[in-house]
């Protein structure tokens, strides 16, 4: 793979990992420019195991990060990386202007509910993972509120102990949640440093130069 962007991400990146957590990379590559031409596309994801690692390609990416996705964002945002290339560090540099006041309030509140429903819905024997949804669903919010009123994310959490002792308290009674999620739908409600709608022709730039980059 052509891999122009790659790090750790997941709890390692937070400060949530204990002993046994697994290491999870995320990374884009840029399939031959050509291939994308052929009536067999190239894969647009591919995803490995030891360590657990996801690439999406440049068109995936760039994609999942103006809508504001979560998980393909945080890429843009990681403090160091495994693999930084040129074109990776553009679109680094570009990483304000991709985002949106709009996305990041359905994505990043959309997920937390998502873990909400989890804990809510969670049989007996799952009650040993509904720490790690209430952990994700805190993490999510906090950040949903820094990005809306600073334009910027700090992946790795400033309290992981406290995250990790909200996270137990949630998962003991799920509905305790609910202001959390309040609060944060007050916050994104209000005036927000995030532009309206992603810039979409500084990423279609972007990606004009990847696929020339990649073309012979």
């Amino acid at each position: 793979m052509n891999v122009l962007l790659a790090g750790v991400v997941g709890s390692t990146a937070y400060g949530l990992a204990h002993q046994g957590s697994d290491i999870d990379v995320l990374g884009m590559f840029a399939a031959p420019t050509a291939d994308l031409h052929g009536l067999h596309r190239p894969q647009e994801s591919v995803v490995r195991y030891s360590p657990d690692s996801t690439f999406h390609e440049a068109g995936k990416a760039v994609r999942l990060i103006l809508s504001s996705n979560p998980t393909a964002s945080e890429i843009l945002w990681l403090e160091e990386y495994q693999v930084s290339t040129p074109l990776g560090e553009e679109l680094v540099a570009l990483r304000g202007s991709l985002l949106s006041e709009r996305g990041v309030r359905s994505a990043y509140l959309g997920y937390a509910t998502q873990q909400l429903r989890k804990l809510l819905t969670r049989e007996p024997e799952q009650a040993a993972r509904a720490a790690k949804h209430a952990r994700h669903l805190v993490r999510l919010l906090r950040q949903a509120e820094e990005l809306h009123t600073t334009g910027r994310l700090t992946v790795r959490l400033a309290d992981p102990d406290e995250v990790r002792r909200l996270g137990e308290w949630i998962a003991e009674r799920p509905e305790r949640a609910e202001p959390l999620l309040s609060r944060a739908e007050s916050v994104l409600d209000g005036p927000g440093m995030l532009p309206q709608a992603p810039d979409e022709a500084a990423a279609d730039a972007w990606l004009r130069r990847v696929r020339r980059a990649f073309y012979s």
